[in-house]
Parts: C-alpha cells; structure tokens; sequence
C-alpha cells in the first residue's frame, strides 16, 4: 500500500515536516509513505494558465495523488486557517481531470506550537475537501500542540506519546483505507 504526503509548510525548519518525516517510521506494516513535493513549486491559481494548459508540475502532483492509495495532509495553522500554499496546492489539484481528490482516503495531521495543535486550519481543510469529495478520515484526530517542545534541534520529532499516538492513527488509517 502506497501514501503520499503533503506538507502544508514550507519553512525549513517546519515542525509539519518533521511529523511528516516521522511517518515513514512510525507506518503499519504493508504501509510505504512517499512525500509530495513542496506546495511551493507550484506557481500561483491562474485561470489564464490554466487556459493555455495546466502546468507539468500540477499534472505530475494530480498523477501522483491518483496512483497512491491514500493521501496525507501534514499542515500548519496560518491565521486561524489553512496556509495559502497548500490551498493553492489544493485549487490546483482540483483542476487535473479527472479528479485526483475524489474519493481519495485523506487523513489530516497538523502541528503548531500554539495549544490547539493546528485545530483550526484542519477544520477548514475538512470544509475545503467536502468540495472536492475527498474521504477523510474523522477519527482519531492529531493535532501536535508546543510542538516546539517536541522537536529535536536536528529537526526530528522526539516526543514518545506524540510518536505512538501517530502510529495508533497510521494504524486506523490503514483499516479505514482498506488495509
């Protein structure tokens, strides 16, 4: 079974992207996780672009999206809401035929170092992806709050009941994918 990840940052030093980066250990048996690349390599929605033909790059992701069995969303929260690069990632996505998002299993994590994890921008990335028919799994739900506090200098989630709640939502995931 094959997943892909998102990021929905694109800091370097990302506390997203260390979760994501915890995936791949932390995945059930069975489970190969593959990241996506940046949600900044895309230019932004154009719909004069899109006339003329959508870009390689968005292609390439849309492919990419509908050849995994799942999807998965590792995302901040910007300004009480999902960051502008991963909506456009997303906006994009919506315009590859057909539809990579419908009916793709997705599942949301998110990191912040605020108290609520991430809380809200995973609230409307559930209202954006009813949109697009995606099935996204409810629960249980990630949401790593002071995840300053669990990231290591080198960048690598170290905190060990944030790690093995992970992998007890990778596990659900994977039954509620099909595995």
């Amino acid at each position: 079974m094959k997943w892909v990840v998102w990021v929905g940052s694109v800091r370097k030093g990302s506390y997203n992207a260390a979760v994501a980066r915890a995936l791949g250990g932390l995945a059930p048996e069975g489970v190969e996780i593959e990241r996506l690349p940046s949600v900044a390599e895309l230019p932004i929605y154009d719909g004069d672009i899109e006339a003329e033909g959508l870009p390689q790059t968005v292609v390439a992701l849309g492919e990419a999206i509908r050849a995994a069995d799942a999807l998965v969303i590792v995302t901040p929260e910007y300004n009480y809401s999902v960051p502008g690069g991963l909506k456009n990632a997303i906006d994009w996505t919506s315009r590859v035929k057909p539809q990579p998002l419908k009916g793709k299993p997705l599942l949301i994590l998110s990191a912040s170092q605020g108290v609520f994890g991430g809380a809200r921008a995973q609230y409307h990335l559930r209202q954006i992806l009813v949109g697009l028919d995606a099935r996204v799994m409810n629960v249980p739900e990630v949401m790593v709050s002071t995840a300053h506090k669990k990231v290591s200098e080198a960048g690598e989630l170290n905190d060990q009941p944030t790690l093995d709640f992970i992998g007890k939502q990778l596990a659900a995931f994977k039954g509620f994918v099909g595995g």
